[in-house]
């Protein structure tokens, strides 16, 4: 298997990489949205997620790898085999699955299996990506060309956390819990508002201007795909570093502490900019606690909040006619105003 170009040796591009790695750390957030020009390592990030993440644990045998410590919200096999007892369980790498813009509905939710079917006379459900996906990531690269009728699927299976399917003759329910991770290229046209209001973190990444950033970029790429196994064993003890640093912070999060101030600034913040419903305040107060922990602090402070509040709130702007600056620009402006900074 070809090596994934290493997550630790992207430069730059720190506001994506601090947001996937948030998602990592407390996938509650609701997934990372990444628009930016071709080039500029979106996929990249993605692929290179998956060699951080620390591995799960789930239900031997199990096709969509429940968690065996899920007290009954497991798929039905599994639940019916608890009745006898613990469920024996083995350890597995969290799943980063890719959804293709050509894959079809059968694909994503699963179908009849149609060769046992025939051969056998057996009916029997053939799981798709999103029970591939479940306790993991799925990622949609150009996630602003899905077909309409996808972005339907995906908003339903999101909102509930399981996928039905009820087809030829065919009634399966299984749980589909994954992180949602989008990117694509602006100039090829907006996402659906709906799915857009799905992703907890926006991220606008762009390439580095400065060439002493973009001649280190050339050199590590051109080193990569000359040797990929050395580069990335190069790279190897930074990823296990942030590897640990996923894993202690996932451990920590529930104990975090967010000091009223905090959300109270948070509140203002939202207020200032306009921002719909309460979703920005909470995702505000997730990741920056996401953000404390990944840090090692124990409490969240008005630097926490900073650094998350322009990927969770860029994408929840009303459009301001009289304002002509971006999104970015105006969560920048109230962020100066509300801490004096």
């Amino acid at each position: 298997m070809r090596a994934t170009f290493p997550f630790t040796a992207i430069l730059g591009q720190d506001e994506m990489k601090l947001a996937l790695l948030a998602s990592a750390v407390d996938p509650s957030l609701g997934g990372v949205l990444v628009f930016g020009d071709r080039g500029t390592g979106k996929s990249t990030a993605v692929r290179g997620l998956a060699d951080l993440l620390p591995q799960m644990r789930v239900v031997s045998g199990c096709r969509y790898h429940c968690d065996p410590g899920a007290n009954g919200s497991g798929c039905e096999d599994c639940q019916k085999r608890g009745r006898d007892g613990p469920l024996p369980s083995e350890t597995v790498p969290i799943p980063v699955v890719d959804l293709p813009l050509g894959a079809t509905e059968d694909r994503i939710i699963g179908a009849l299996d149609l060769e046992r079917a025939l051969s056998r006379g057996e009916k029997f459900f053939e799981s798709g990506l999103l029970a591939r996906a479940h306790r993991g990531f799925l990622y949609i690269d150009e996630v602003n060309l899905l077909e309409d009728h996808l972005v339907d699927l995906l908003l339903d299976v999101a909102a509930s956390g399981e996928n039905v399917v009820e087809r030829e003759g065919l009634s399966v329910r299984h749980p589909a819990r994954f992180v949602l991770i989008g990117s694509g290229n602006p100039e090829e046209g907006e996402l659906r508002p709906q799915l857009l209001d799905r992703f907890g973190l926006s991220v606008e990444v762009s390439a580095p201007e400065d060439i002493p950033t973009r001649v280190e970029i050339i050199r590590r790429r051109d080193a990569f795909e000359k040797d990929p196994y050395s580069f990335a064993a190069k790279w190897r003890p930074e990823t296990d570093s942030v590897r640990e640093q996923i894993t202690s912070a996932r451990a920590k999060l529930s104990t975090i502490v967010v000091p009223q101030d905090v959300l109270e600034q948070a509140a203002g913040l939202c207020i200032k900019l306009g921002t719909d419903g309460l979703r920005g305040e909470l995702t505000v107060m997730r990741a920056a606690r996401a953000v404390a922990a990944l840090e090692g602090s124990g409490v969240v402070s008005d630097r926490h909040l900073q650094l998350v509040a322009p990927s969770a709130l860029r994408h929840r702007l009303r459009r301001n006619p009289l304002d002509e600056s971006g999104s970015t620009s105006r969560i920048q402006r109230t962020l100066k105003d509300v801490f004096c900074v």
